[in-house]
């Protein structure tokens, strides 16, 4: 009841004594010389929002509107270095709309389209940079049931992983398996494989390259994961799997390059133009 009454107080005093307003707003409040217009408080409010909510939002609004103008008019009047406040406004300002502007002409202008020759000639050039974080490998790995059928068989296919055990997996697992997982021709990060079973081991980086054939048993699954290839981390990422990254590390460069090059172009033209003058010390 006291916000209810309290924002009826408000919007009653501004009704009595609204001032004439420039712009046609409808004042609220005036604290300060600053003052609170009704359509401020409107814009806050959603559709279709109760009375109720709605006194409360306003009031709330109004409540920190009051303080935050207290607050910087008390600042105002107690901190020294305003001057210095205002310049680094300024800059932040001017640095701002240089941004937008440099941004602007960066959507306007700069090609995004990333062939794969860039791609591969940019791998080339940095990709003693690109050193991988997890190791990757490629293979399969596949769970099935306690109970399931043919483990042995099962367990002698997925150490082969040739064509012809691939098809006899493929077409056990659509009725036996809980999940199969097929990247024998993607390089995918150990991390990934090792979130859906529980293999045990001391080094990440040991085991991928030492291990064809994992097998696993808990209460409920059996888990088999199959090896082809792996690089460990700390080496360098293959190509087809930093094909991906490389696009956006790509754009950024030809965006700071062309930010780089747009500002140096616009110094010497001014300068061509004699658009700067110098003043000779005296």
């Amino acid at each position: 009841m006291k916000k209810l009454l309290f924002f009826i107080v408000v919007l009653f005093s501004a009704s009595c004594s609204e001032k004439p307003s420039d712009s046609g707003r409808t004042p609220l409040l005036e604290l300060e010389g600053k003052f609170l217009y009704k359509d401020e408080i409107d814009k806050i409010i959603p559709l279709n929002t109760s009375v109720i909510d709605s006194v409360d939002i306003a009031e709330r609004y109004v409540k920190k509107w009051v303080t935050e103008t207290l607050m910087y008019e008390n600042a105002k009047r107690n901190i020294d270095n305003l001057k210095d406040i205002d310049q680094l406004v300024e800059e932040y300002r001017k640095s701002l709309i240089i941004h937008e502007y440099e941004q602007a002409l960066v959507a306007e202008r700069l090609d995004t389209k990333i062939s794969d020759a860039d791609a591969r000639a940019f791998y080339e050039e940095y990709k003693t940079h690109l050193s991988l974080e997890d190791n990757l490998i490629k293979g399969m790995l596949l769970i099935v049931p306690q109970g399931a059928p043919q483990i042995d068989a099962v367990k002698e296919w997925v150490k082969k992983g040739d064509t012809k055990s691939l098809e006899k997996i493929e077409k056990y697992s659509l009725q036996n398996a809980i999940s199969y997982d097929y990247f024998m021709d993607k390089w995918t990060p150990f991390s990934e494989i090792i979130k859906k079973a529980p293999f045990a081991y001391e080094d990440s980086r040991s085991f991928v390259l030492s291990t064809r054939l994992a097998e696993v048993t808990d209460s409920t699954k059996h888990y088999f994961l199959h090896i082809s290839k792996a690089i460990p981390m700390g080496d360098v990422e293959p190509y087809e799997y930093a094909r991906e990254s490389l696009s956006t590390i790509i754009i950024n460069k030809r965006k700071s390059d062309f930010i780089i090059n747009f500002e140096k172009n616009v110094y010497n033209n001014a300068i061509n133009k004699g658009e700067v003058k110098f003043f000779k010390k005296k």
